[in-house]
């Protein structure tokens, strides 16, 4: 067997970090594979400044402190030839770490004030790109005016993409699937179906199976249209069901009717016992807060399937302090629900025949089961038989989201609802997003279901203004 060759030192790339990539993510030390990381001073100036709080910035500005003092202990008289990564990332990277470990002058153009920190960064880029000129020297940032500045300069500047799930948010899974007669050509040879329970059940095999998810909407357009579910698949077959049909007035959830193809499959998933998580994406006016109000409701008030309601947002500027304010966690959180207010309000309105003491008397039993709690104090925690819905999803990064979603205790219930085309959180994008994560992540298992909302539902008003605003 031939001897490896030996990295060439030209043939790798000199990655200089930018600190707001590793506040967004600490472990970025490790996914450079085969190149080097260069850190100038002042990303480590930076680190220091951000490290106080219990912002996820200022935690991860210090666990990337951390990484690098594992890194350099114990080799401080060998800094200048790079801090191997093989070993610490157990073989993930094989590049070099380099800090900088003399005063680094370049010459900027005159309009660029050396004291700026960004500066100083472009400065060291500059620098190293004249020192190694056969060498590709590249910024690596998550802020967008930094790498047109070093663009401007001629220096090579590149996002930050390794945290991205997906590069591109319309490949992201819709949790439902077109088909056609081909379809049923294609893998209905062995097909077998029958009634039960007043749902229809299909078993179909064939080659299509293997492109299927479970809990996936399958519809058929057509005189007659068809809508079911992917019940289970079963290596090779499918077993698909029909869906009740939330549409008919005699199967309204707290009043409330599907008003499309895709409200319908998601108050299926909602109001399925089995199903324990699920993800419900769309922009404005869908639903997706009403439909999963009522569904919670129907199951906590009238079923007994769960002893209450939490609804949580995040409350941007994430994880900060939510006030200094009189009143409890409740009164403080108050002001980010209004969505929920709103909602609740359409759901009291369902009962007409109740009257006015009907009604007072119903919103006060709805208020003593819905808890409002802000995800500040939701570590440690573990839920019993709660219907937790997590609101502004998209919001979230991928490792609050794995903290909330993890503290779903036995007989739980977690909704996610977001727009991941609404995100306010800094250095989060729609490919980064907590949203995107879950959605990708879960989409295999079992006992959890996914729909993205096509259609708006508030008025015509509404509808006209997002089409042409």
């Amino acid at each position: 067997m031939a001897a490896r060759k030996p990295r060439r030192k030209d043939d790798t790339k000199l990655f200089v970090l930018d600190t707001n990539v590793l506040m967004h993510d600490p472990t970025s030390l490790f996914r450079f594979q085969e190149h080097d990381l260069f850190l100038p001073m002042m990303t480590l100036e930076e680190l220091d400044n951000n490290k106080k709080g219990m912002s996820e910035v200022a935690r991860n500005a210090r666990q990337a402190s951390r990484f690098m003092e594992e890194l350099v202990a114990g080799r401080e008289h060998s800094l200048h030839e790079g801090v191997p990564l093989d070993g610490p990332s157990k073989g993930q990277a094989v590049g070099r770490l380099f800090l900088q470990t003399e005063a680094i002058t370049s010459v900027l153009p005159s309009q660029l004030p050396m004291g700026k920190a960004d500066n100083q960064i472009l400065g060291v880029v500059h620098h190293l790109q004249q020192m190694q000129p056969k060498r590709h020297v590249i910024l690596v940032s998550k802020d967008i005016n930094m790498r047109i500045k070093a663009r401007t300069m001629g220096l090579a500047a590149e996002d930050y993409f390794n945290d991205k799930v997906l590069e591109d948010t319309d490949l992201l899974y819709t949790g439902m699937r077109e088909i056609d007669q081909a379809f049923w050509e294609k893998n209905g040879k062995d097909l077998q179906s029958w009634q039960e329970g007043g749902r229809s059940y299909w078993r179909i095999k064939g080659p299509d199976v293997i492109d299927l998810y479970p809990n996936q909407l399958l519809y058929q357009q057509g005189e007659t249209p068809f809508i079911a579910r992917v019940a289970e698949i079963d290596g090779k077959s499918a077993l698909i069901v029909s869906l009740k049909d939330y549409s008919h007035q005699k199967n309204a959830i707290w009043g409330i009717l599907a008003r499309n193809r895709e409200q319908n499959f998601a108050l299926n998933l909602l109001m399925d016992p089995e199903i324990d998580f699920i993800s419900l994406l769309g922009q404005a006016g869908t639903g997706k807060t009403l439909l999963t109000l009522a569904a919670s409701l129907a199951q906590t008030l009238e079923t007994k399937i769960y002893s209450e309601i939490i609804m949580t947002r995040v409350t941007v500027p994430v994880g900060e302090d939510i006030g200094f304010l009189p009143g409890t966690e409740e009164e403080k959180m108050q002001p980010w629900m209004g969505a929920l207010e709103d909602n609740l309000d359409v759901l009291n309105q369902t009962d007409a025949e109740a009257g006015d003491w009907g009604r007072a008397a119903t919103r006060d039993l709805i208020r003593s089961r819905i808890k409002v709690k802000s995800l500040n104090f939701m570590r440690g925690r573990t839920f019993l038989n709660k219907f937790l819905i997590i609101d502004e999803a998209q919001n979230l990064t991928p490792k609050q989201m794995k903290t909330l979603i993890t503290r779903a205790g036995p007989g739980t219930k977690v909704v996610c609802l977001g727009n991941v085309s609404q995100i306010d959180t800094p250095y989060l994008t729609e490919g980064s997003s907590g949203l995107t994560y879950v959605v990708d992540r879960f989409k295999g298992w079992n006992h959890s279901g996914h729909i993205t909302l096509q259609r708006g539902e508030r008025s015509r008003l509404a509808d006209y203004a997002a089409e042409t605003l």
